[in-house]
Parts: C-alpha cells; sequence; structure tokens
C-alpha cells in the first residue's frame, strides 16, 4: 500500500507542476478575477491547495505551519507561490516515502479547523481524503483556466496519463 501513496504524491506534484504552467500564462487580472469559485480566483484556489496541504501535513508530521484560516493568502506573489507548492510537494513526496504498512493502519489524532472538534482515525484513509482534497480543487482550478482561455487552455490532470507517462500502475501501451 505504501507505493499507492508515494505514486499519488508524484502525481500531485505532476498535476501541480502542469496546472502552475497553465496558470503562469494567464495575465494577472484573470489570475485575480474573482471568478465566482468557491476560493474566487485562480489566484485563491492555488492559495488554498498549499493551504490545505500544509494543515494536512502538519496533522500528519507533527511539523511545519499551519494556517489557520482555509481561504488564507499565503502568497500574493504567484513565483513564490509556486516555489512553495514545489516545496510542499517535495515534502508530501518525501513523507509518502517514509511510511510502512503499520504507520498507514495506525490511528493520528488531529483537531479540525471548522467546528474545531479532536478526531481520531487510521492514517490510510486521512491520505485518501488528503489527496482526493486536492484532486476536487485542482477540479476547480482547470475549470477556472478553461473558461478563461478554452478547452485548449487547460493541461489534463488525468491520472492515468501520469500512469502512462511514468509507466507506473501496471499500465502498458502497445502501438
Amino acid at each position: 500500500m505504501t507505493e499507492r501513496y508515494s505514486m499519488f504524491a508524484g502525481y500531485n506534484a505532476w498535476s501541480n507542476e502542469r496546472l502552475y504552467e497553465a496558470a503562469s500564462k494567464l495575465s494577472n487580472a484573470d489570475y485575480r478575477a474573482d471568478r465566482g469559485a468557491f476560493f474566487k480566483s485562480v489566484h485563491g484556489t492555488l492559495n488554498h491547495l498549499l493551504v490545505a496541504d500544509r494543515i494536512w501535513m502538519q496533522r500528519f508530521t507533527g511539523t511545519g505551519d499551519a494556517p489557520r484560516q482555509l481561504d488564507a493568502i499565503l502568497f500574493e506573489n504567484f513565483g513564490a507561490l509556486r516555489a512553495a507548492r514545489r516545496a510542499e510537494d517535495e515534502r508530501i513526496s518525501g513523507y509518502c516515502a517514509s511510511l510502512d504498512d503499520g504507520t498507514l493502519a495506525g490511528d493520528f489524532s488531529y483537531r479540525t479547523i471548522v467546528n474545531p472538534k479532536t478526531v481520531t482515525q487510521p492514517l490510510a484513509p486521512a491520505l485518501d481524503h488528503f489527496f482526493n482534497h486536492q484532486t476536487h480543487h485542482r477540479g476547480q482550478a482547470h475549470a477556472l483556466l478553461t473558461a478563461i482561455g478554452g478547452r485548449d487552455f487547460a493541461p489534463s490532470f488525468d491520472l492515468i496519463l501520469f500512469q502512462r507517462e511514468m509507466g507506473l500502475g501496471g499500465v502498458r501501451q502497445t502501438a
């Protein structure tokens, strides 16, 4: 099971790199415009993804900064946000590479932000949520990019494409 989470960490970094590359081509006005998304803009959505990842990584590891607001803007500057995203993706990959089956099956506890309470659960389902949450908000960013630049502007984030490109998941291609 540990390989699964390392694959998801790799997929996460791959998808984020594709997302940031597309976002880098937006005008500042398009990047920051409130388009009615849950976190308003591409900028707000990218910041939220980093916020949530930092919150969860602090819960998982007990280290790092954990923002206290889900809509926090950690970085106003796109370049600084992109660099922080890359660093967090490396941190996620390192963490996932360190996991073993016993740790994944074991319980951990954390405090929620909205309606604060302490939750205890096995680690593996929390990691499933962690990676699913990233996919969910990348999908929102994808919709924003598509609305701004059209269908060909937003890159594919399909997991199967990542698996094909990386030769993972037993995917075999024939002519």
